[in-house]
């Protein structure tokens, strides 16, 4: 996936035939081929016409802008969508088939924790002198996924509600190991965000972010609604579907945060 990331002011982006061409004050500075761009994000006073829509939109290349000093996603413009009505049906179905829901909830909460126990096992690898944070991390981790194994044997039976709060075990559990990983002058303790107070949290927000964004597109691209989830319940201007498909990729952004910083 090749990004083309634009964060400097008053640059103006051109469709220049099957190129992309960055003008500053008239000039021109650089051109991108259309062939080495999955993904457009913007972020600051850049400008931009129809035209570069236009062909964003034609090649199938999502943008994605950002406001704010905390990068806030403010606007989207996805590729053409899949012409198979069907699909948004079924979906639709399966949301209210209240136990395949939850079926297919388990499932992605399950393969997060999973994906958060292999990035603590790397990482004690790496960082042997953390031993005791990654083992408590990952015996936590392996409690809750043998909990979600066998749901039935569970004393409390298990819904979307304890489903959340296995998970948010998860994640505690996940980053107070993580913060073990961490150099202390960087100030991360926990996870936080709105705004995110250091620079490791910033690095994870926008990091979500991206990864958000390409998972809208990937449901808009697969006839899917990205507004429409399993795990995460429908809201108002929030695509449910995408926060469902990055939670089992949350750890691999996490690992890759971990190690720019490492």
């Amino acid at each position: 996936m090749s990004t083309l990331y634009i964060d400097r002011k008053d640059l103006e982006l051109r469709a220049e035939g099957q190129h992309l061409a960055l003008y500053e004050k008239g000039e021109r500075r650089s051109t991108v081929p259309l062939t080495l761009v999955e993904r457009v994000v913007i972020r600051g006073q850049a400008s931009l016409s129809t035209g570069v829509l236009t062909l964003l939109a034609d090649e199938g290349i999502g943008l994605c802008v950002l406001t704010g000093r905390h990068s806030r996603h403010a606007a989207t413009l996805l590729g053409k969508p899949h012409g198979d009505a069907d699909r948004r049906i079924a979906q639709y179905r399966w949301y209210y088939e209240s136990t395949e829901r939850l079926r297919l909830a388990r499932l992605l909460v399950l393969a997060k924790l999973r994906a958060s126990l292999r990035f603590l096992e790397r990482a004690e690898r790496r960082r042997p002198d953390q031993r005791l944070p990654l083992h408590k991390g990952r015996e936590t981790l392996r409690g809750l996924m043998r909990t979600l194994a066998d749901p039935g044997g569970a004393a409390t039976p298990l819904d979307l509600s304890r489903l959340n709060g296995l998970e948010g075990a998860g994640g505690a559990a996940h980053f107070a190991a993580y913060a073990a990983l961490l150099p202390e002058a960087l100030g991360f303790t926990a996870r936080n965000r709105r705004p995110p107070r250091d620079p490791v949290n910033a690095a994870l927000s926008l990091a979500y972010t991206l990864l958000h964004f390409d998972a809208v597109g990937a449901a808009h691209a697969a006839g899917l609604d990205p507004m429409v989830g399993f795990y995460h319940e429908p809201a108002y201007s929030r695509a449910s579907l995408a926060s469902d498909l990055i939670e089992p990729l949350r750890p691999k952004v996490d690992e890759w945060v971990w190690r720019l910083f490492a």
